[in-house]
């Protein structure tokens, strides 16, 4: 029994339409930041949401706009034991967002802390982010716990897929000898780089080239230094950013008969692949120099990109939803071919030759090519006359 073409061409375009299905499925609601209890905390009341920076920080609210923010919640959560904790989250487009913002908030008095991707505090406030979400915590009363407690916070955050979880890849540059810890900056626009009062102006750096900064402060020998990576896209635009700030930063000779010390300069830059780095501060022409020399790109090209648990949870399921699609459409092809060649052999049975395999539908042409001897001929394969020589 044969079963129809047209049921195994609906299993094949089944196929590729779950999958195409599994890859993308409609848009969901997008998922609350915040929990309504974790570790013992419960919300009281709802989360207050907003979708406007102003209502994250009315000061910075510019500031946060350069760093792609998306939404808000603040909530108030409380214990058994009468301690409260108040929570402001706010959401970014990606991870370098969240990472650009909890830099912008982060004092170096603060003390660093392992709470989700990056965290530090001071007493009761903590301030850390995980993913795409920047946490500001205030506890009433801080415990032995406190941490503990955040840390399981972060673990319900909801999280980016795809390349909006990764890191800008410039930052891997910063040397880490010397660094003093909290100091680092990322920066993705103007209003924030000129915050940060760095001798790089917004228009050397030139935010509509797809440029990116960050920046540091260095312990050295002769004194304290700054080091300010640019990331470009390409090593073409580097170069020409670079003559600019050169050409920017060039202090005139002395005149003649006028003492120079006082006026030496305390700006260094080179550029290594795409990236400027520039060294600025009160240290030596050898502590700078010592300190760029750290900084060297390296162009990686790699077959394997590190996955989260979470992207192979859902190649994972991916692959399971196609597997099943893919074996419930040859269920129903099964049952269809099945169905009609019961349906086939009962008509055949109950009405013979009158619905299925006519006499007039049977007929076929046939050629009759027969091989036919005659008694007496000569066979083929007979000697024929002998000729003599």
């Amino acid at each position: 029994m044969r079963f129809p073409r047209y049921t195994s061409i609906l299993a094949i375009l089944g196929c590729l339409l779950g999958a195409a299905f599994a890859d993308n499925p409609p848009a969901a609601q997008t998922a609350a930041i915040l929990p309504p209890q974790f570790a013992g905390w419960q919300i009281q009341g709802s989360a207050q949401t907003s979708a406007s920076p102003a209502a994250a920080d009315p000061t910075n609210a510019a500031v946060l706009k350069e760093y792609r923010f998306t939404d808000s919640a603040s909530a108030t959560y409380a214990r058994d034991d009468g301690r409260t904790l108040k929570i402001r989250a706010a959401r970014f487009a990606d991870t370098s967002g969240a990472f650009g913002a909890y830099l912008f908030y982060v004092q170096p008095e603060m003390t660093k802390q392992e709470i989700g991707d990056q965290g530090a505090n001071a007493g009761e406030h903590v301030l850390f982010y995980r993913g795409n979400v920047l946490v500001d915590a205030i506890f009433s009363q801080q415990s032995a716990m406190s941490a503990a407690q955040l840390t399981e916070l972060a673990g319900d955050l909801p999280r980016p897929r795809g390349g909006a979880a990764n890191l800008p890849t410039f930052i891997q540059y910063l040397p880490p000898r010397g660094y003093i810890p909290l100091t680092q900056k990322y920066v993705m626009g103007p209003l924030a780089l000129n915050s940060l009062a760095l001798p790089v102006s917004a228009d050397l750096v030139d935010f509509g080239a797809s440029s990116e900064v960050s920046s540091a402060h260095y312990s050295t020998q002769t004194g304290e230094a700054t080091l300010i990576l640019i990331s470009y896209p390409t090593p073409q635009l580097a170069a020409e950013h670079l003559k600019r700030i050169d050409a920017a930063h060039q202090i005139p000779a002395p005149r003649p008969g006028v003492s120079s010390i006082g006026i030496a300069p305390s700006f260094f830059d080179k550029r290594t692949g795409p990236i400027v780095a520039i060294v600025t501060g009160p240290i030596s022409e050898s502590d700078a120099k010592s300190l760029l020399g750290m900084v060297n790109y390296e162009a990686t090209v790699t077959w394997n990109t590190p996955t989260s648990n979470r992207d192979v949870h859902d190649l994972y399921m991916l692959i399971l939803n196609v597997v099943v699609l893919c074996a419930i459409l040859s269920g129903l092809a099964i049952i269809a071919g099945v169905a009609f060649g019961g349906f086939r052999i009962l008509m055949k049975r109950l009405y013979p030759d009158k619905v299925f395999d006519r006499p007039e539908q049977m007929e076929f042409i046939s050629l009759h090519l027969t091989e036919v001897v005659v008694k007496g001929a000569p066979q083929n394969d007979a000697p024929g006359p002998q000729t003599p020589s």
